[in-house]
């Protein structure tokens, strides 16, 4: 068996407005912009990532933004929650800030102890902050949110499935804890410091997610790079279909789709963000990787405007 992973690595949505996504995500929710390429499948696209200042693991949010993306519905085989870790007692500012930048926040609930504030992004993917005292400290980049009430990182995230319990086990398998269940709501918890929580809640009857702008492409755990085939084999013994071993230029992957139709990515730290530019630099230029260098001014004339 592979080592247990420790959460979440990142998780990629699908938006439209490149300049939108930009703004909302650096100048209302504070993260930087640690990386600016392109979707290595569809080069025509952007892949754009937000995190923290260096672009950690369990703190970097990606997007493709398809510009003439339709509007996908949230539902059953998809991630319908992404969840941010913010300190304890942020959740007044986060409301007044987040209402005056038109994202809709609902009115804070209390879940499995936590208190969670619900919101949209300008595509209308679910979001969620969660403020915990124990929220640990980070290297936060400079933003317009004070560094008292920044993002942390994720906190996690939550799977909706008609059929739990396949799913269930092979997060136990991975390294998760059952750890609380309210209902059709199944927490389960790893033992890292940032995106360690998955939340399943099950609906047999719930209708299918249909991808588009606002949901959820995939969603990445963090994995040892010495461990990678492992983990691909750890797949295949249980019955999924992984892909190779693909080099993403600041991680390696192996996707599959698990029980219940989510994509998972089991991503590795090294190299990080840092492998082509230099930490300060990061994001302020479009980043190729080598393979794709010889075809950048096709592929820049074929992106839209960014100013970022």
């Amino acid at each position: 068996m592979p080592t247990a992973t420790p959460g979440l690595h990142h998780v990629t949505a699908i938006a439209s407005d490149p300049q939108r996504n930009y703004e909302f995500y650096t100048e209302t929710l504070g993260l930087r912009l640690v990386k600016r390429s392109v979707n290595q499948d569809d080069v025509s696209v952007y892949h754009l990532f937000y995190a923290d200042h260096e672009g950690t693991p369990g703190t970097s949010v990606t997007f493709f933004p398809y510009t003439d993306a339709r509007d996908g519905q949230v539902g059953a085989g998809q991630a319908s929650a992404v969840s941010f870790l913010v300190p304890d007692g942020s959740l007044d500012y986060w409301r007044e800030r987040l209402a005056d930048a038109g994202a809709e926040p609902a009115e804070p609930r209390e879940r499995f102890g936590d208190t969670v504030l619900p919101f949209t992004d300008p595509d209308g993917l679910p979001l969620e902050l969660v403020a915990r005292a124990d929220a640990p400290p980070a290297n936060l980049p400079e933003s317009p949110v004070p560094h008292a009430h920044a993002i942390r990182g994720f906190f996690g995230v939550t799977l909706s499935l008609t059929s739990a319990d396949p799913t269930g086990d092979l997060l136990k398998e991975m390294g998760y804890r059952q750890t609380d269940r309210d209902g059709t709501r199944k927490r389960y918890t790893a033992d890292g410091d940032l995106g360690f929580v998955v939340d399943v809640v099950e609906n047999p009857q719930a209708q299918r997610g249909i991808p588009g702008a606002g949901t959820v492409h995939h969603v990445a755990f963090q994995v040892a790079e010495d461990e990678q085939e492992d983990w691909r084999q750890f797949l295949i013994d249980r019955g999924l279909r992984p892909t190779e071993i693909i080099d993403r230029k600041w991680f390696k992957s192996v996707y599959a789709r698990e029980y219940g139709t989510v994509l998972f990515e089991y991503a590795t730290k090294e190299p990080g963000y840092t492998v082509d530019e230099e930490l300060e630099a990061l994001g302020d230029r479009l980043v190729l990787p080598e393979w794709l260098e010889d075809r950048r001014e096709e592929i820049e004339d074929g992106l839209p405007d960014l100013s970022a």
